[in-house]
């Protein structure tokens, strides 16, 4: 059972990991949404494609940019379709 906790949440947990460059990317309906709002910022990976970002606001406070995904991700990723996965001090565990 992998989880992803921030400012002592818990953000997403499942045994259903799929790990991709060192990172989990758990299934979206694993993740608590609440905690989740659109940035608007994007980046490019050669054989990803385009993630885009969450920004995860726990008790007031913000991480910005802390949990991405590929939405239309390249043929070569999409066994991520779907999925986030995190970083900047989130604990993936």
């Amino acid at each position: 059972m992998a989880r992803a906790t921030w400012e002592g949440i818990v953000l997403a947990e499942s045994d259903d990991i799929v790990i991709v460059e060192g990172n989990k990317y758990f299934p979206s309906s694993a993740v608590r949404l609440e905690y989740f709002k659109p940035s608007g910022e994007t980046s490019i990976c050669p054989w990803k494609g385009t993630a885009s970002y969450y920004d995860i606001e726990v008790n007031g406070k913000r991480n910005h940019a802390a949990a991405w995904y590929y939405p239309n991700p390249n043929p070569a990723a999409s066994q991520i379709r779907g999925r986030v996965a995190f970083w900047r001090a989130v604990q993936v565990e």
